[in-house]
């Protein structure tokens, strides 16, 4: 991509302010993935009848699917089929487990607001080096980065781990002083894509370590804290998704009111993206088991994009605390 576009040129905000409003609000702003457009017209129509600021993120993968240029109008559009709706809610564009300081660069340089460099698989040092060398390019244009500090387990996208590593309070102060972050993602239990946790018959889903979160609260009062493979795993979803010809056994993930606690402390960004790809695929599944005779895309992805919608709504209301905070 030859031209360069800053974010504001598409009409987008960084995180900056919304963070702080959220922080000082105790509540969390939704992060929610997209790659197709139903994804992206689900979320923008959850925030504007919620009120809800809202980032919508992207990853790798995700932008070598929809194409980097696509992208960039995609969410132009977003932002004008928002305020063509009379609303004026932030919407930020955020790059999701960006690996590379070319990626980052890329991302910047295409009309993206914020960016998140995760050197989390690195060595300490060489963490803070790359992600210290995203933070200088990145706020030269204004654009917010995020760093990571911990493993989190599971596989999203190119993302993987078989084990997590919980974030270590006492190199959290360190790292956000020699990195110049603007919000970090820490490792508290959470892990990402649907099966979050590996369960016995009659298990429950182990406690969120809202230890080491009091303890990074302490250590760094105020600074912006991110939640990646915060997806409940809704289980109506899998339950349908399985009626219908899939195999989803063990799927779980983390229960709604250990995220509503997390988002009333400093937790003010809560990545969610399995929980959307479970809805889409469960009414799909459903609308095309129920009208075998339909061929119509846009029936099927109609049907998912309204239980989308009905999703992050819920989110937005019930979980994360946004809705109202536009």
């Amino acid at each position: 991509m030859a031209d360069k576009t800053h974010y504001t040129e598409l009409g987008l905000v960084n995180t900056r302010d919304i963070f702080k409003k959220a922080v000082s609000g105790g509540y969390a702003i939704p992060a929610y993935n997209f790659n197709n457009m139903e994804q992206l017209q689900a979320i923008i129509h959850a925030s504007i009848e919620t009120n809800s600021p809202v980032i919508i993120q992207v990853s790798n993968g995700a932008r070598n699917y929809a194409n980097a240029t696509m992208l960039r109008w995609m969410a132009k559009g977003a932002v004008e089929m928002a305020r063509e709706m009379g609303s004026q809610v932030p919407i930020c564009l955020h790059l999701d487990h960006g690996d590379s300081f070319e990626l980052c660069q890329a991302c910047i340089d295409s009309g993206f607001s914020s960016v998140m460099i995760d050197g989390s698989h690195l060595p300490y040092e060489e963490n803070v080096a790359l992600t210290r060398k995203v933070v200088e390019y990145a706020h030269q244009f204004d654009v917010t980065v995020e760093g990571e500090l911990g493993v989190l387990a599971g596989i999203e996208d190119e993302v993987q781990s078989e084990h997590s590593t919980y974030t270590q309070p006492d190199e959290v102060e360190d790292f956000v002083k020699k990195t110049g972050v603007d919000s970090l993602a820490i490792s508290i239990g959470t892990s990402h894509g649907a099966y979050k946790f590996k369960l016995a018959e009659g298990e429950e889903v182990p406690p969120l370590r809202f230890d080491i979160l009091k303890e990074i609260e302490q250590r760094i009062p105020g600074f912006p804290i991110v939640l990646h493979g915060a997806s409940s795993v809704v289980q109506s979803y899998v339950q349908l998704i399985n009626q219908y010809g899939g195999h989803l056994d063990g799927a779980v993930g983390v229960p709604e009111e250990q995220l509503r606690q997390a988002a009333a402390s400093a937790v003010c960004k809560i990545n969610i993206d399995s929980d959307g790809r479970l809805a889409m695929t469960a009414k799909v599944r459903e609308y095309l088991a129920n009208n075998a005779e339909e061929f119509d895309p846009r029936k099927y992805l109609g049907a998912a994009r309204s239980e989308l919608i009905a999703l992050m709504k819920h989110k937005n209301e019930t979980v994360l605390g946004s809705a109202g905070k536009a």
